[in-house]
């Protein structure tokens, strides 16, 4: 993937949730099919948590879900439902962000990647999906 970093800006429809993330301009992006992120569509990339800031009184706005382990904190908003990112249990050290939510003109390049989150212990063990969250030097 391009090594090239920019900084990303996004958010919810409504824009009441507004942040911004560093991120190469080409990313890898992973369709889940657990059993939130199936019923959502949600396909997110995923950064290292200090890469991403939420603006303004963004936080004001959002509400959590979790289930099962309670690892994953699925964020969205209380206006207008949106998932623009959430902390992943796959990373909980990170910070997964709706590419469809990144406003236009800074992503290049979109790879999508299956993650089969129907049998999540093998494909958490067979993806690497874990190292998406650390800091790459």
């Amino acid at each position: 993937m391009d090594a090239e970093k920019v900084v990303h800006t996004g958010g919810c429809h409504c824009k009441s949730v507004r942040w911004k993330v560093v991120a190469p301009s080409s990313v890898v992006a992973w369709d889940c099919n657990c059993s939130t992120c199936y019923m959502r569509a949600n396909t997110h990339f995923i950064v290292p948590a200090d890469n991403f800031e939420l603006l303004g009184d963004s936080e004001k706005f959002l509400t959590t879900y979790t289930f099962a382990t309670h690892t994953a904190k699925h964020t969205f908003c209380k206006i207008c439902g949106i998932t623009s990112f959430y902390h992943p249990r796959s990373n909980p050290d990170g910070v997964a962000v709706t590419f469809r939510c990144v406003d236009p003109g800074t992503l290049t390049h979109v790879e999508i990647r299956h993650f089969d989150g129907k049998n999540w212990d093998s494909a958490y063990n067979q993806t690497g999906i874990s190292s998406f969250s650390k800091v790459q030097k």
